[in-house]
């Protein structure tokens, strides 16, 4: 059973830093892809930032050159190290795999950006 759990959520202040997590257990198989999905309340998940084992990114039009996606294959962890934060960023993040042409999701972590 493949499961994944994100970590490092949390409140933060505008203008802030926070780095979520990614961990994966229960597999030995190399995801295709890895990343990051946000779902605010009342609007729909929406593509934060991926990277492919290759190292290729993509980021969402409203993160980026704030965000940064990274990874340790070896370790089988993903990253996304938030800079800049503004409240609209407020979501719960949710970590995402795929292999095989099936998607994984970690269980979200709140992110919060208040003053």
């Amino acid at each position: 059973q493949v499961q994944l759990v994100e970590s490092g959520g949390g409140l933060v202040q505008p203008g802030g830093s926070l780095r979520l997590s990614c961990a994966v257990s229960g597999s030995s198989f190399s995801f295709i892809v890895m990343g990051w999905y946000r779902q605010a309340p009342g609007k729909e998940r929406d593509l934060v930032a991926t990277i492919t084992r290759s190292g290729f990114t993509r980021y969402g039009d409203s993160v980026k050159g704030r965000f940064t996606v990274s990874q340790d294959l070896i370790n089988n962890t993903w990253y996304l190290q938030m800079n800049s934060l503004k409240p609209e960023d407020t979501a719960v993040y949710y970590c995402y795999a795929n292999v095989r042409s099936v998607d994984y999701w970690g269980q979200g972590t709140q992110v919060t950006v208040s003053s």
